[in-house]
C-alpha cells in the first residue's frame, strides 16, 4: 500500500488507540489450546477475537504479524492444515483464536463436514466472542462461500470484519476498488463493521489498525 493509502487507513483511528494497540501485542503472547469439538473447548475468559476465512487465506501468517511472534501459529501452503480451533492468548483479557479455514481443504470430506460443524457451533454459542475478523484475498475479493459465511454471522448477529490480506500484491489503484467493493458489499449487513482493513503480513501494512480495532473494541467491552 502507498502512503495515501496507510493514511486514509490510520485516520480511522486516534494515535492513542494505534500506540496502545503496539503496547498491547508487544505483550508475552502463549498458546493456551487447541479444540477439534465443542466440548474441548477452554475455558470462557476474558473476550474472544476469531480469524476466519478461506483455506491457505493467510489467518495464522496475520496472527503471528499481529503478534510479532515469526510461529505463534503455524503457517502451511496446504489448504486446511489448521484442523482445530487454536486459541493463544495475553492474561485473562483477551484471547486470538485461529479457525479451520473453510471451502477447498486437502482433507476427506467428513473431517471438513465435521470442523464445518465445529465452527458453526462455536460461533452460534460462545458468549465472549466479541468480533470474528473475516480474511479475504484482496487479489480476489468475496466469493460466493464468503458471502454465505457473512450472511451465516448476520444471522448468528456475531460482530465481523473484512480483513483483505495479501494487499502488498495489488496495485494502489488496484486495492482502493477493492476495498470501495468491499465496502459498498457490507453497507446493508447488520453485523457487519464499517471499516475494511487492508494488510499485508509480509510488509506489515495495516497491522496497526487492525490492534487498534481490538483496543477500541476492548475498550467499549470494558475489558482491559
Amino acid at each position: 500500500m502507498d502512503q495515501a493509502d496507510d493514511n486514509a487507513a490510520a485516520s480511522a483511528f486516534t494515535p492513542d488507540e494505534l500506540e496502545a494497540g503496539r503496547r498491547l501485542f508487544a505483550g508475552e503472547w502463549n498458546f493456551l489450546s487447541a479444540a477439534p469439538t465443542i466440548p474441548t473447548l477452554p475455558p470462557m475468559r476474558g473476550i474472544e477475537i476469531a480469524f476466519a476465512g478461506r483455506s491457505n487465506v493467510g489467518k495464522s501468517s496475520l496472527v503471528n504479524g499481529l503478534t510479532g511472534r515469526k510461529a505463534l501459529a503455524r503457517t502451511s501452503v496446504t489448504p486446511g492444515r489448521t484442523q482445530e480451533l487454536i486459541f493463544f492468548g495475553l492474561g485473562p483479557e483477551l484471547t486470538l483464536v485461529d479457525m479451520p479455514g473453510y471451502g477447498f481443504a486437502k482433507a476427506p470430506k467428513d473431517k471438513v463436514d465435521a470442523w464445518t460443524a465445529t465452527i458453526h457451533a462455536y460461533l452460534r454459542g460462545r458468549a465472549n466472542l466479541a468480533r470474528v475478523f473475516v480474511l479475504i484475498d484482496s487479489r480476489h475479493g468475496l466469493k460466493p462461500i464468503d458471502l454465505e459465511v457473512l450472511d451465516g454471522l448476520d444471522k448468528a448477529a456475531v460482530s465481523y470484519a473484512i480483513v483483505l490480506t495479501k494487499a502488498d500484491q495489488l496495485k494502489p489503484a488496484e486495492l482502493a476498488q477493492r476495498v470501495a467493493a468491499t465496502e459498498a458489499a457490507l453497507a446493508r449487513r447488520p453485523a457487519a463493521f464499517p471499516i475494511v482493513f487492508p494488510t499485508s503480513s509480509r510488509d506489515g501494512s495495516g497491522i496497526p489498525e487492525l490492534r487498534a480495532a481490538v483496543i477500541r473494541l476492548m475498550a467499549e467491552r470494558g475489558v482491559g
